[in-house]
C-alpha cells in the first residue's frame, strides 16, 4: 500500500456483465460509423489482494473476467512488500537490481537520506526503466492513474539544495500524484476521461491502482468481514471500469495483478529483537515479517554472535549469505543483517505493549499466502484458461507484447509464461 492509514471509500453498485467489443453501427442513411478503436492495455493493481479471495463469493466481476481469460498464481519478488514489487512489475527486474529494495531504505553513503513511500527524488528510482519510459520513448503515449514511481522523472537528476529542480527525466504523458481521498470512482472515471480524449491525445497504456484491500488486510486480517467488504467494493469498481469501457466502445487488454498477498499476525507471535541483542548494538532500518539491521560501527561481531545463531521462528543471514532463491543482499541499499521470520511472526524492536491482531507481508515471497492476483483478459487473450505458478518478473515483458515493444534485454523475466495464452494479433 503506498499509505498505512485506512482509506475509506464510495461503495460502487455491483454492474451487470458486458463484453468489451464495439457497438453495431448505426445503418441509418447519413450517420457516421463509429470510431473503430485499437486494444488499450490497463495494467490494474489491488494491492494486498490474494487469489484465494476470488472463492470468498464477493467479486462478480473479477471472477467472471478470470473465467473468461487467463489466471494463475503469481509469486511477488522478495521482500513481498509493496514498493519493491510494483516497481518490479513495470520494469522485469528484481528489487536487488532495480534498487527498490524495500519500503523504507537507507542509503549507506549518505544514512540521513532515508526513502519513504513519499520519497520522489529520482535517485531513488533511476535503477531501472519502468514501461511507461520505454513506450513514451516509442511514441506510445501513456498515462498512470497513480503507480509508485509514475510521479518521478525517471532518468533526471536532483539538486540537493532548494527548492531541489529537478533535471531531465521521463515522466507518462498523464499522471496522478497519489491521493487516497481520490475515491475509486473518481480513479475509474479518470482513466474513462483520459480515454474519451480524440486519438491523438489518447493513452494506449495506462495503469489504475486501488489500496483498500490491502489496509483492510493489514489493520482487520485477511479473513475478515472487513477485507470481504474491501475487496467487493473494488470488484465494482473494475465492473465501473469495463462497463465504462463498453460504453464509449473501447476494447482492453485488462491485466490486473496484485503485489503481493496477506498472513494474519497477532501480538502473540512476535520474536523481540531487544531479548537477543543489546540495542545499542544495532539501528533497525526496517522491521516486520522480517528486520533489516546495520551494526553500530565496532559492534559487528556481537551483532552477529547474537543473532546469526538458530531462533525459533525467525533466520538471520549476512547480507551476502542470503539464500539465492530469494535474489536478494546484493545491492548496496540492503542492510548488513536480514532476519527474516516465520510466516505469520514478526520480528519488531520490541514486543507489543498491547495485543494486537492484523495482517501483514514482507514474508518469504513462495509462502502460499504472500501469493497475489493474476487476471488477464481482452482481446489479446485465450478465454477459461489457468496457468502454472509464475514469477511477477513476467509481467513486464507481458505488457512490452501488448503495446507492440520488442523484447528487452537483461531484464529477470521472460514472456514464457504466456506464450500459450496470447492471441495472434
Amino acid at each position: 500500500m503506498f499509505k498505512p492509514v485506512f482509506a475509506a471509500f464510495l461503495a460502487l453498485a455491483s454492474l451487470t456483465a458486458c463484453t468489451q467489443t464495439l457497438p453495431a453501427t448505426d445503418t441509418v442513411a447519413g450517420t457516421a460509423p463509429a470510431e473503430a478503436r485499437a486494444p488499450v492495455t490497463i495494467l490494474v493493481s489491488i494491492d494486498g489482494f490474494r487469489p484465494d479471495y476470488l472463492g470468498r463469493g464477493v467479486t462478480p466481476v473479477l471472477s467472471r473476467l478470470a473465467a473468461g481469460g487467463v489466471t494463475g498464481p503469481m509469486h511477488p519478488s522478495f521482500p513481498s512488500k509493496t514498493f519493491p514489487n510494483h516497481w518490479t512489475l513495470v520494469t522485469g527486474v528484481r528489487p536487488d537490481r532495480h534498487g527498490i529494495v524495500a519500503n523504507r531504505m537507507e542509503d549507506p553513503a549518505d544514512p540521513k537520506n532515508v526513502f519513504t513511500m513519499a520519497t520522489d527524488d529520482p535517485s531513488w528510482w533511476n535503477g531501472a526503466e519502468p514501461i511507461w519510459v520505454a513506450a513514451e520513448q516509442a511514441g506510445i503515449r501513456t498515462a498512470t492513474q497513480f503507480w509508485p514511481g509514475s510521479n518521478v522523472p525517471i532518468g533526471a537528476t536532483r539538486s540537493p539544495e532548494w527548492p531541489h529542480e529537478t533535471h531531465g527525466g521521463t515522466r507518462p504523458s498523464d499522471w496522478q500524484q497519489y491521493n487516497e481521498a481520490i475515491s475509486p470512482t473518481q480513479r475509474v472515471q479518470g482513466v474513462l476521461d483520459w480515454l474519451r480524449r480524440p486519438a491523438a491525445i489518447r493513452p494506449r497504456l495506462l495503469t489504475l491502482y486501488f489500496e483498500a484491500v490491502d489496509t483492510a488486510g493489514h489493520r482487520f486480517g485477511p479473513d475478515s468481514q472487513e477485507v470481504n467488504e474491501a475487496a467487493a467494493g473494488v470488484d465494482a469498481a473494475v465492473g465501473a471500469l469495463v462497463d465504462g469501457l463498453a460504453a464509449i466502445g473501447q476494447p482492453a487488454n485488462l491485466v490486473i495483478v496484485a503485489d503481493h498477498g496477506m498472513a494474519a499476525t497477532s501480538s502473540e507471535r512476535v520474536v523481540a529483537l531487544d531479548k537477543l541483542a543489546d540495542p545499542s548494538l544495532y539501528h533497525v532500518v526496517e522491521a516486520g515479517p522480517y528486520a533489516a539491521l546495520t551494526p553500530t560501527p565496532g559492534k559487528e561481531a556481537a551483532v552477529e554472535r547474537a543473532l546469526l545463531k538458530p531462533h525459533a521462528h525467525m533466520e538471520c543471514w549476512r547480507k551476502a549469505e542470503i539464500p539465492a532463491r530469494f535474489h536478494y543482499g546484493r545491492n548496496p541499499r540492503v542492510p548488513a543483517i536480514l532476519c527474516l521470520a516465520e510466516d505469520g511472526w514478526q520480528v519488531l524492536p520490541t514486543a507489543p505493549a498491547k495485543p494486537q491482531t492484523g495482517g501483514n507481508h514482507g514474508f518469504d515471497n513462495m509462502a502460499p499466502d504472500m501469493t497475489a492476483l493474476f487476471i488477464a483478459h481482452g482481446p489479446a487473450f485465450a478465454n477459461g484458461r489457468t496457468l502454472p505458478d509464475f514469477d511477477n518478473v513476467a509481467v513486464y515483458p507481458l505488457l512490452r507484447d501488448l503495446i507492440g515493444l520488442p523484447p528487452a534485454e537483461g531484464v529477470d523475466g521472460t514472456d514464457a509464461p504466456f506464450r500459450g495464452v496470447l492471441k495472434a494479433q
